[in-house]
């Protein structure tokens, strides 16, 4: 199994893969043929999210006992939503929480996509797989509820962060998933909860929309959503891929930061 990064190394971008506990330059197309370059020496790296996606694809309801956490029957069909790529940030940002009410962490598994996928058959579904990574699906709960549709609760600047790494050839059928808050264990589940499997979300969304390589599907959050505060320290972890760790501040912080 391949671990691949995308580092920020002297202000230069590139795609890097873990080998023997260090970084190694990636050489070749990460969405291609690669082979493990040269150490990376450089002290000052800085991980960067692992892929720039055109969108995210995000499944509600995707979990059995999310879906009775949430007091909903469980869906015939995946329900998707979208998820701006502006709203990306890597392990290490900051989850900035607006000030529109309750603000909740989603620990999730995300596909990524590494070859264009358009009407995909199950059976070819792992083909278009390049590997998976974490994802934070933060929601502001009070705005999805007012709203109906999803796009403004889920598409605030910083509530999409993903990473550390792409997992490469990691097996999704039986992946334990956790989420926690300043240390606290929130969500444990495995992705045999799954109401439908990875190769099933391929099939679907490619039946709606073409996904590029480099996109993401975030699968679906089990049990165990809670709110964030300014301060708090969350973090999802799934073996195999890593620990996705990010901070939780005011915006008013930010925008002292940024005078």
């Amino acid at each position: 199994m391949d671990r691949i990064y995308r580092l920020d190394v002297q202000r230069q971008e590139i795609f890097a893969l873990e080998h023997n506990g260090q970084f190694h330059r990636l050489d070749g197309d990460p969405f291609g043929s690669y082979r493990v370059g040269d150490v990376i020496d450089e002290q000052s790296v800085r991980l960067l999210p692992p892929v720039k996606p055109s969108k995210i694809v995000a499944v509600g309801l995707n979990y059995r006992d999310h879906a009775k956490e949430m007091g909903k029957a469980l869906p015939a069909e995946p329900l998707i939503f979208l998820k701006p790529p502006s709203a990306v940030i890597a392990t290490g940002e900051k989850i900035v929480i607006p000030d529109v009410g309750r603000v909740d962490f989603e620990s999730e598994v995300g596909i990524v996509i590494g070859h264009t996928a358009r009407n995909v058959s199950l059976a070819h579904a792992n083909e278009y797989v390049l590997g998976l990574t974490c994802v934070n699906d933060v929601t502001a709960r009070e705005l999805q509820a007012r709203d109906v549709q999803y796009t403004r609760a889920k598409g605030f600047d910083s509530f999409a962060p993903l990473g550390p790494a792409i997992a490469v050839g990691l097996d999704g059928h039986a992946l334990d998933i956790s989420g926690s808050v300043n240390g606290v264990r929130r969500q444990l589940s495995n992705t045999r909860e799954l109401i439908f499997s990875f190769e099933q979300l391929v099939e679907f969304v490619s039946g709606v929309m073409t996904l590029y390589p480099g996109d993401v599907i975030a699968t679906g959050t089990p049990a165990g959503v809670g709110p964030l505060t300014p301060g708090d320290r969350v973090t999802v972890s799934v073996p195999g891929i890593g620990d996705l760790v990010n901070d939780a501040v005011s915006n008013s912080v930010v925008e002292v930061e940024a005078n």
